[in-house]
């Protein structure tokens, strides 16, 4: 598994081994149901869930709790028990349900790591593009086995960024939209993907320069934040401030954009 070859000095080689496996399994049950009819519920009036974003998520919790019995879990489709661990798995089964529902191919499942408080590993898996991204704090971040830096690139007018928009937009008292529009005036070009994961990880590889969102939970977050900064980038909430688990609120950026961005998204421009 070259991807958990990267981190063989690491402490936290048989754990990056296990959420690798988890992730590819969960992806090839995405891409096997992928042109099937789905069941789809509603977690709100436009925020989706699917049988499949279920059976990864049982999928996963089985790879790693069987390994891990005594690890917690923070998962977005079900609730399990918290215990004192110091160990908490926070895992998004699939991220971009709503282009899966689709049929559209822009999807991921995402996992991450936290020990003490702090994220210590991320693995995100594109299985549609066989992308499998994967870090380990300190230890650098990969893609499909070869190392990952962001972009070097400092003027916002040649900067390709994304942002999403609230599930709830109809009802969210900021909607993005007037950030949208400022920010679309400045830069070489705005892209909203529909995965929060995956443009964290666009980002560690130099394929987007920047991004930001104004709702985002912790599963969506968790792995592409520790991906950035270990790639060389920075993110921040919308003050600039080091974010945590349940920061709702991102920018993140190759580093070197990453003031003039805070700048234009404060209150006094968006």
């Amino acid at each position: 598994m070259k991807e958990a070859s990267s981190f063989a000095q690491s402490p936290w080689k048989e754990h990056v081994e296990l959420a690798v496996q988890a992730a590819r399994d969960a992806g090839k049950i995405q891409l096997d149901a992928f042109d099937k009819t789905h069941t789809i519920d509603f977690k709100g009036e436009t925020n989706l869930v699917t049988e499949v974003d279920r059976t990864c998520e049982e999928t996963i919790h089985a790879v790693l709790s069987d390994a891990f019995p005594s690890h917690d879990f923070l998962m977005e489709e079900s609730i399990t028990p918290r215990t004192d661990s110091a160990f908490l798995w926070v895992v998004d089964p699939l991220d971009g349900t709503t282009n899966y529902t689709h049929r559209y191919p822009h999807f991921c499942c995402s996992i991450a790591l936290q020990h003490e408080g702090q994220t210590v590993l991320g693995v995100v898996y594109d299985p549609v593009r066989g992308d499998l991204f994967a870090t380990v704090a300190g230890g650098g971040a990969f893609l499909n086995g070869g190392r990952i830096h962001t972009s070097g690139e400092s003027d916002l007018i040649r900067c390709l960024i994304a942002t999403g928009f609230p599930n709830e937009i109809r009802t969210a008292r900021d909607k993005n939209l007037r950030k949208f529009a400022r920010m679309l005036l400045l830069v070489r070009s705005v892209r909203r993907s529909g995965s929060a994961a995956l443009d964290l990880c666009y980002i560690a590889a130099g394929r987007l320069d920047g991004y930001w969102v104004l709702t985002l939970s912790p599963w969506d977050a968790a792995a592409g934040v520790l991906m950035v900064q270990e790639a060389g980038g920075a993110v921040t909430d919308l003050d600039g401030k080091p974010p945590h688990l349940h920061t709702k609120a991102f920018v993140a950026s190759n580093g070197k954009i990453q003031d003039k961005l805070l700048a234009l998204l404060s209150a006094k421009q968006a």
